[in-house]
């Protein structure tokens, strides 16, 4: 992989679960690095979702595929920051 790749691949996960975190209601007391890491993980969970389902590749934008990424994020948010709350005593 090269420098651009993993650039791409940092603001793509930051866009995912800055995403992720929005759909959840409430705040969710996890770092960004944090946030920014789910996302990476969600991008590359969904994206694998969606080749399961013959869904990653089709004309246009990728609706569906990104729908994925976002629920996973989501998923992915929601239980880290339950488990980083209990960890930290908040």
């Amino acid at each position: 992989m090269e420098i651009s790749g993993i650039i791409s691949a940092l603001v793509i996960g930051l866009i995912i679960g800055a995403l992720g975190r929005l759909v959840l209601p409430g705040r969710q007391s996890i770092p960004i690095w944090l946030t920014v890491v789910i996302g990476i993980v969600a991008a590359f969970i969904g994206t694998a979702v969606a080749g399961g389902f013959g869904v990653a590749d089709t004309a246009g934008i990728d609706w569906i595929e990104l729908a994925l990424q976002i629920g996973v994020a989501a998923a992915g948010v929601a239980a880290t920051a339950g488990l980083y709350a209990r960890r930290s005593g908040r």
